[in-house]
């Protein structure tokens, strides 16, 4: 078998087969393929796209190319949950004390943020001495005593992935459906859970800022997750403006930890509640959409999806005294309010644009090597719908040093769009794919 060969058959359009597919793999991750030819098989890939197959074969093959967690030790149904990040969307913090104080065991591994997207791992760090790096060992033990474990990935988890991606990003072949697909669900696949729940996010702040793109990627992860033998469900969830009022790391926090305390924005806790309800019913918890959120409003109303959030700092390393009392979470030293320079309605927030003003402030990161400062970032006043007069207030910024709090106040009035006439609000829940399988 040559890789020359099957460049040549993907290139007139032919299907690989599995063990094409496995071979090019494993040779790309040990070296043998090189650089150059994997390039002008992505590209290939691009031109002539993938079968369903296929495209399961290369998650597969992808998965299996470094650890595959064995959760067996894990008591219960093992559900992950996946976002394909967005803008102020901190629902892990909120989400997985919630689904564990009923009972679901959540072993999930998560990421940094990086770019205008903030990252699950950044979040929990605003909790002194929090760490994501345990052991195998301790991962397990901590989800059977208390429900929750939250590491992150391993350096050997889908290395073929890690190697793959790094060089579609310089190659221009990013945005093919079945490779962004296989990227996210190879890892997913290795992380060990019995059934998987994802947020496709949609919308100018999103990876796919078209609907039917989105409703596109969360029906090919569906597939893999489904022929996979993994229990699989998406939820297509809005990003056209950022999710709830609170953009930058310990302010997400203090936001997470107000919507345990039974507040909290509207539009994060239809979010969490869609999440959290495929979730309960994945691991047979709920029966309907119904009977989930009714458990899950009431953990939240007698204070014990707030209480397991503490049990899990703790048993990371973390001081769980900021989940009763989120004061004590970083805070940045200034303020600084931005205003609206005209009357009328709010008709768009341009969610990327806000979530590069909190990078600007120092909230995120422009390179995986980039420090992050968690104490700053953006509280919006006003969002899509709302009424504003000349004069009010759209967003405060919390910052540390008043040039980039300058230069983030810049990008923050241009990411409002104000409108004379108001618009129907959107809903944030766009659509369900993979629900029927209950």
């Amino acid at each position: 078998m040559r890789m020359y060969d099957l460049i040549r058959k993907k290139k007139n359009g032919e299907e690989l087969t599995t063990e094409e597919i496995r071979y090019m793999i494993e040779g790309f991750t040990e070296g043998e393929v090189p650089d150059y030819q994997m390039s002008a098989m992505t590209m290939a890939i691009c031109f002539r796209g993938m079968s369903k197959r296929e495209t399961l074969d290369l998650t597969l093959a992808m998965r299996d190319s470094g650890d595959v967690l064995d959760l067996s030790a894990i008591e219960g149904i093992k559900v992950d949950k996946h976002s394909t990040g967005g803008v102020g969307d901190k629902t892990s913090l909120a989400l997985t004390p919630i689904v564990a104080a009923l009972g679901v065991p959540v072993a999930k591994m998560s990421g940094r943020g990086l770019g205008h997207t903030g990252g699950t791992i950044d979040k929990l760090e605003c909790f002194p001495g929090f760490t994501t790096e345990i052991s195998e060992e301790t991962f397990v033990k901590n989800v059977n005593c208390i429900g929750i474990a939250i590491a992150g990935q391993t350096a050997n988890l889908a290395p073929a992935d890690k190697k793959l991606y790094a060089l579609r990003d310089v190659t221009a072949t990013v945005d093919q459906m079945s490779l962004i697909a296989s990227s996210i669900m190879c890892k997913k696949l290795a992380s060990g859970s019995d059934a998987i729940v994802l947020d496709v996010k949609t919308g100018n702040g999103a990876f796919m800022k078209r609907m039917e793109d989105s409703v596109a990627l969360a029906e090919e992860m569906v597939s893999i997750g489904t022929l996979a033998g993994k229990k699989t469900a998406a939820v297509i969830t809005d990003m056209d403006q950022p999710l709830g009022y609170a953009i930058g790391n310990s302010l997400e926090v203090a936001e997470a930890i107000d919507t345990l305390n039974g507040h909290g924005p509207k539009d994060f806790k239809e979010v969490v509640f869609a999440l959290g309800s495929l979730m309960l019913q994945f691991a047979n918890r709920a029966q309907n959409e119904e009977e989930a959120i009714r458990l899950m409003e009431g953990v939240i109303a007698d204070g014990s999806a707030r209480k397991k959030l503490a049990e899990f700092v703790l048993a990371q390393g973390g001081d769980a005294a900021p989940v009763f009392d989120p004061s004590l979470l970083p805070v940045a030293k200034m303020q600084m309010e931005v205003i609206a320079p005209t009357d009328g309605y709010v008709h768009r927030i341009l969610a990327e644009e806000i979530g590069i003003a909190c990078m600007t402030l120092g909230g995120g990161r422009e390179t995986k090597e980039s420090s992050i400062d968690l104490s700053v970032g953006i509280v919006l006043k006003k969002k899509n719908g709302d009424f504003v007069k000349a004069g009010e207030t759209l967003a405060v910024i919390h910052g540390n040093e008043l040039t980039k709090m300058a230069q983030a106040r810049e990008r923050i009035v241009g990411a409002y769009e104000i409108s004379s006439e108001q618009i129907e609000k959107k809903p944030v829940i766009c659509r369900y794919v993979g629900r029927h399988d209950f």
